[in-house]
């Protein structure tokens, strides 16, 4: 799967996100990667910043908090188009629930580990 497939995918992964949840996503940029950091070679999806139930008052002028993509370990997990499909909708989703504050524990009880 090209990178443009994959980015498209991603796209459509965020676009089945209900509107009224993306409406309060704020200040926060997605990104598709090739690859992960060497030291966790198996990532799929990684948030950085902070959750929007931590900001307060404080929190203004930051940069956008990142969601990044990781497109070869999910191609390399996958044996089928359908099977990219779904493992990226599951991360995006997870990742996302990172901006809403929700833990991995919680994630992975909801199914989304």
């Amino acid at each position: 799967m090209t990178r443009e497939e994959f980015e498209e995918l991603v796209a459509e992964a965020l676009d089945r996100i209900p509107p009224e949840l993306t409406r309060l996503m704020d200040n926060v940029a997605v990104f598709v990667e090739d690859e992960p950091p060497a030291a966790d070679p198996g990532l799929l999806g990684l948030y950085e910043g902070t959750p929007l139930t931590d900001r307060g008052e404080w929190y203004a002028g930051v940069l956008p908090d990142r969601i990044t993509i990781y497109r070869g370990p999910t191609l390399r997990m996958c044996d089928s188009r359908e099977d990219v499909v779904a493992e990226t909708e599951v991360t995006v989703v997870h990742e996302v629930a990172h901006h809403f504050g929700i833990d991995d524990e919680r994630l992975h009880a909801l199914g989304y580990g």
